[in-house]
């Protein structure tokens, strides 16, 4: 199905109703943001924040008006007021014209096609990602199949760089991710082991710690950057605590590499974070002033969700997509290292199924990459939530196909402190092979190095007696 403008039709915009007709019955929309909204394909989100379509053919209809809106609406009507919001002035204030020129003639039904051609590759879209608002991402996104998400997601490579090389073409990296409930040193140092072991760990290690105790965080911090010196592991270190503990923790000289923080798109939910675009600012400098890269200094780590928005009460009235995609104008902002969706980590509230999880994620995935963002995507659910395993196998290599830049890595795919299901070692192992992918450069020539893959990718068998097994006692206490 092709979404091309069919000439003059009978749309009033700003402030104004947008409408279709469908079997005999005329389907009017407020504004561009109902229109955004009932254009959405079905969530659980949007029904609870009473927003969606009510039927298929009002979603249809929806669809319809919004890929005959001209890109250029997106620049003067505001879903959310630019008086009201931190980032909408963001969006509005940064917004590169000179990038936009090259596709402003467009409607939103006529950038999708434009996007699915063969001679829009991976250098055009570089030069127009300035261009594009978060808003046009998210409405694009709207009226593509699964198929088209994963096809122009394909084309956007993104690169970053700290002590390694990430998001490089034909390759694919995992953050290490060994939570523990208590945050025992002893149990996070041998799932650190067991994850390097796997071949995981290029993107991140990176912990949730149970407290936000400043000390133990710097405990954390302490103990990977340990390892990572012993070993000359070419990766990075962050600590996921809130970024004033972060801040708290750079001015007391800890080794920070990576400077994490969620993220919302509204103001009213980056408040409710107790965050702001000041703060960050004062973050990002700080981790900048340490200059702890090797080779880059990406040194910013987001994470957002679909479904933050509404359960901090700051969407207004923005469906759940959008407002993820708003998110991600912050993180462009700051150039970060990794950003991660953790795409079915709100629970059944928000994402019912795989089948909406799924969705949700090659959204978020093709939005970011067409913003120019490195994305990650954490493939996960909660236990109440109807998906399994089965469901996240099929995303897991949707987004390989996608080019996705990284995954997490979990021991047994189970995070025991955060309490919902993930990937595990072997996924990202599983996904490298039938996709024929590798590690970051720097991070495979470490693991050949330490006898754990061969020269293919290959894995090997480790000896009982190898250096880093024996490292796990040494580095608990």
């Amino acid at each position: 199905m092709t979404f091309c403008s069919r000439g003059p039709i009978n749309h009033r915009f700003l402030n104004m109703a947008y409408k279709f007709t469908v079997r005999n019955i005329t389907y009017r929309f407020d504004d561009l943001k109902a229109v955004l909204a009932k254009a959405s394909p079905y969530r659980s989100g949007d029904v609870l924040a009473g927003i969606c379509a009510e039927s298929y053919e009002e979603r249809v209809a929806a669809q319809i008006v919004l890929a005959d809106v001209p890109l250029k609406t997106f620049l003067n009507e505001a879903l959310i007021p630019y008086e009201d919001d931190e980032i909408t002035r963001l969006i509005i204030d940064s917004h590169d014209k000179t990038a936009f020129v090259q596709f402003s003639s467009l409607t939103v039904g006529e950038f999708r096609d434009w996007l699915l051609k063969d001679e829009t590759d991976g250098a055009v879209l570089e030069t127009i990602r300035a261009g594009i608002t978060p808003e046009m991402a998210a409405a694009v996104s709207k009226l593509m199949r699964n198929q088209d998400l994963i096809a122009v997601a394909k084309k956007c490579v993104v690169v970053t760089r700290f002590r390694n090389t990430i998001g490089l073409k034909g390759h694919f990296s995992t953050r290490l991710q060994p939570n523990h409930p208590t945050d025992d040193p002893k149990g996070i140092a041998a799932s650190i082991i067991e994850g390097l072991l796997y071949g995981s760990g290029d993107a991140v290690i990176g912990i949730n710690p149970a407290t936000d105790s400043p000390a133990t965080v710097m405990m954390l911090l302490r103990l990977i950057d340990s390892l990572r010196e012993q070993f000359g592991i070419p990766t990075q270190s962050c600590i996921l605590s809130h970024i004033t503990t972060t801040l708290q923790l750079i001015n007391a000289g800890a080794p920070v590499d990576l400077c994490f923080q969620s993220i919302g798109g509204t103001e009213k939910t980056n408040a409710s974070f107790g965050i702001s675009l000041a703060l960050l600012d004062e973050a990002c400098a700080a981790a900048l002033s340490l200059n702890r890269g090797a080779i880059g200094q990406n040194v910013m780590y987001f994470e957002t969700g679909q479904g933050s928005e509404l359960s901090a009460n700051g969407h207004h009235g923005v469906d759940l997509q959008t407002c993820e995609a708003r998110a991600y104008a912050i993180a462009r902002k700051y150039k970060p290292l990794l950003v991660n969706s953790v795409v079915g980590f709100i629970g059944p509230e928000y994402l019912y199924d795989g089948k909406q999880i799924i969705r949700a994620a090659l959204e978020d995935h093709f939005c970011g990459k067409l913003l120019g963002l490195p994305m990650g995507v954490d493939i996960c659910y909660t236990n109440h939530a109807e998906a399994d395993q089965d469901d996240m196998d099929n995303l897991l290599t949707l987004l390989g196909v996608a080019g996705c830049n990284f995954i997490m890595g979990i021991p047994g795919s189970d995070d025991i402190m955060l309490n919902y299901q993930s990937t595990s070692f072997h996924d990202a192992l599983y996904l490298r092979k039938v996709l024929g992918l590798r590690p970051a450069p720097e991070f495979e020539q470490w693991l050949m190095n330490q006898g754990i893959v061969d020269e293919k990718g290959n894995m090997l068998p480790v000896n009982p007696s190898h250096n880093l097994i024996k490292a796990t006692n040494y580095l608990s206490h």
